[in-house]
Protein backbone atom coordinates (compact mmCIF):
# COMPACT_ATOMS: atom_id res chain seq x y z
CA UNK A 1 0.00 0.00 0.00
CA UNK A 2 1.34 3.41 -0.93
CA UNK A 3 0.08 6.51 0.85
CA UNK A 4 0.17 10.03 -0.55
CA UNK A 5 -0.42 12.90 1.87
CA UNK A 6 -1.33 16.40 0.77
CA UNK A 7 -2.85 19.62 2.02
CA UNK A 8 -0.14 21.02 4.24
CA UNK A 9 0.91 24.64 4.17
CA UNK A 10 1.40 27.85 6.07
CA UNK A 11 -1.48 29.26 8.10
CA UNK A 12 -1.91 31.83 10.83
CA UNK A 13 -2.84 30.82 14.34
CA UNK A 14 -6.57 30.26 14.61
CA UNK A 15 -6.82 29.18 10.99
CA UNK A 16 -7.70 25.85 9.42
CA UNK A 17 -6.13 23.28 7.14
CA UNK A 18 -7.40 20.06 5.65
CA UNK A 19 -4.97 17.19 5.12
CA UNK A 20 -5.77 14.32 2.81
CA UNK A 21 -4.17 10.92 2.41
CA UNK A 22 -4.83 8.79 -0.64
CA UNK A 23 -4.09 5.07 -0.58
CA UNK A 24 -2.97 3.17 -3.66
CA UNK A 25 -5.43 0.39 -3.00
CA UNK A 26 -8.66 -0.13 -1.14
CA UNK A 27 -7.95 -1.58 2.29
CA UNK A 28 -10.39 -1.66 5.16
CA UNK A 29 -7.80 -1.22 7.90
CA UNK A 30 -7.08 1.31 10.60
CA UNK A 31 -5.69 4.66 9.50
CA UNK A 32 -4.03 7.39 11.49
CA UNK A 33 -2.18 10.66 11.44
CA UNK A 34 1.05 11.25 13.33
CA UNK A 35 3.25 14.32 13.43
CA UNK A 36 6.85 15.16 14.13
CA UNK A 37 8.07 18.60 15.10
CA UNK A 38 11.74 19.58 14.75
CA UNK A 39 13.83 18.00 17.48
CA UNK A 40 10.95 15.96 18.81
CA UNK A 41 9.78 12.37 18.50
CA UNK A 42 6.94 11.41 16.23
CA UNK A 43 3.65 11.62 18.12
CA UNK A 44 0.15 10.33 17.67
CA UNK A 45 -2.49 12.79 16.46
CA UNK A 46 -5.63 10.91 15.46
CA UNK A 47 -6.77 7.45 14.42
CA UNK A 48 -9.84 5.93 12.82
CA UNK A 49 -10.98 2.33 12.63
CA UNK A 50 -11.67 0.37 9.48
CA UNK A 51 -15.28 1.52 8.94
CA UNK A 52 -14.96 5.05 10.27
CA UNK A 53 -17.20 4.50 13.27
CA UNK A 54 -14.54 4.74 15.95
CA UNK A 55 -11.93 7.45 16.37
CA UNK A 56 -9.25 8.46 18.86
CA UNK A 57 -7.44 11.75 19.33
CA UNK A 58 -4.45 13.03 21.21
CA UNK A 59 -5.52 15.27 24.07
CA UNK A 60 -3.67 18.17 22.49
CA UNK A 61 -5.93 18.15 19.40
CA UNK A 62 -9.20 16.90 20.83
CA UNK A 63 -12.05 19.24 19.91
CA UNK A 64 -10.00 20.94 17.18
CA UNK A 65 -9.12 18.14 14.76
CA UNK A 66 -11.44 15.65 13.07
CA UNK A 67 -10.39 12.49 11.26
CA UNK A 68 -12.69 10.93 8.68
CA UNK A 69 -12.37 8.36 5.92
CA UNK A 70 -14.03 7.51 2.63
CA UNK A 71 -13.42 3.84 1.90
CA UNK A 72 -14.97 4.11 -1.55
CA UNK A 73 -12.28 6.64 -2.48
CA UNK A 74 -9.54 5.09 -0.29
CA UNK A 75 -8.91 8.43 1.39
CA UNK A 76 -8.45 9.64 4.93
CA UNK A 77 -8.84 13.28 5.88
CA UNK A 78 -7.71 15.32 8.86
CA UNK A 79 -9.62 18.56 9.31
CA UNK A 80 -7.60 20.87 11.54
CA UNK A 81 -9.29 23.92 13.05
CA UNK A 82 -8.18 26.53 15.57
CA UNK A 83 -4.58 25.81 14.71
CA UNK A 84 -1.85 26.79 17.15
CA UNK A 85 1.87 27.41 16.61
CA UNK A 86 2.57 24.21 18.56
CA UNK A 87 0.76 22.26 15.83
CA UNK A 88 3.67 23.04 13.51
CA UNK A 89 5.14 19.73 12.34
CA UNK A 90 5.45 17.31 9.48
CA UNK A 91 2.24 15.28 9.41
CA UNK A 92 2.31 11.64 8.33
CA UNK A 93 -0.59 9.40 7.43
CA UNK A 94 -0.33 5.74 8.28
CA UNK A 95 -2.18 2.54 7.49
CA UNK A 96 -2.28 -0.55 9.65
CA UNK A 97 -3.23 -4.16 8.97
CA UNK A 98 -5.80 -4.41 11.73
CA UNK A 99 -9.23 -2.93 12.23
CA UNK A 100 -8.18 -0.36 14.85
CA UNK A 101 -8.18 2.35 15.82
CA UNK A 102 -4.63 2.18 17.19
CA UNK A 103 -2.71 4.85 19.01
CA UNK A 104 0.85 3.58 18.68
CA UNK A 105 3.03 3.84 15.60
CA UNK A 106 4.13 0.21 15.80
CA UNK A 107 0.60 -0.86 14.83
CA UNK A 108 0.95 0.84 11.45
CA UNK A 109 2.83 -0.84 8.65
CA UNK A 110 2.55 1.70 5.84
CA UNK A 111 3.49 5.38 5.97
CA UNK A 112 3.10 8.34 3.66
CA UNK A 113 5.89 10.76 2.86
CA UNK A 114 4.69 13.54 5.17
CA UNK A 115 3.31 17.00 4.57
CA UNK A 116 4.54 20.15 6.31
CA UNK A 117 2.14 22.19 8.42
CA UNK A 118 3.40 25.53 9.69
CA UNK A 119 1.31 27.72 11.98
CA UNK A 120 2.51 31.26 12.50
CA UNK A 121 1.71 33.25 15.62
Amino acid sequence: VQLQASGGGLVQAGGSLRLSCAASERAYYAKAWFRQAPGKDREFVAAINWNGKSTNYADSVKGRFTITRDNAKSTVTLQMNSLKPEDTAVYYCASGTGRGPFLVSSQYEYWGQGTQVTVSS
